[in-house]
């Protein structure tokens, strides 16, 4: 049973945009909130956005301006809208649950951004 599905990822050049999705299970999807994190290898994950089971979004520092999530109740998604991406972008998306205190759930997705 997939729990977690991510979708959108890419090779993208700086300054470039890309949109991620991730498709929720419905058991899943109404009872939590929700973060897009970030990782690359040999680094400790990175909270990238989250948005509350209202709805309402909050951001890293880094990405802020840049970058916006929303979810859809309906089809029970949450996307990340990526703008004006940068080099240090570059990392591998994972969608889950927030708080985490677990091993992600979803396969990711990967983010290449070029200069």
């Amino acid at each position: 049973q997939v729990f977690l599905e991510e979708s959108g990822g890419g090779l993208v050049q700086a300054g470039g945009s890309l949109t991620l999705a991730c498709a929720a299970h419905a058991s899943l999807f109404g009872g939590n909130a929700f973060a897009w994190y970030r990782q690359v290898p040999g680094k400790q994950r990175e909270l990238v956005a989250r948005i509350s089971r209202r709805g309402d979004p909050s951001y890293a520092d880094s990405v802020k301006g840049r970058f916006t999530i929303s979810k859809d109740n309906a089809k029970k998604i949450i996307n990340l809208q990526m703008h004006n991406l940068q080099v240090e972008d570059t990392a591998a998306y994972h969608c889950d649950t927030f708080p985490l205190s677990r091993p992600f759930w979803g396969q990711g997705a990967l983010v290449t951004v070029s200069a």
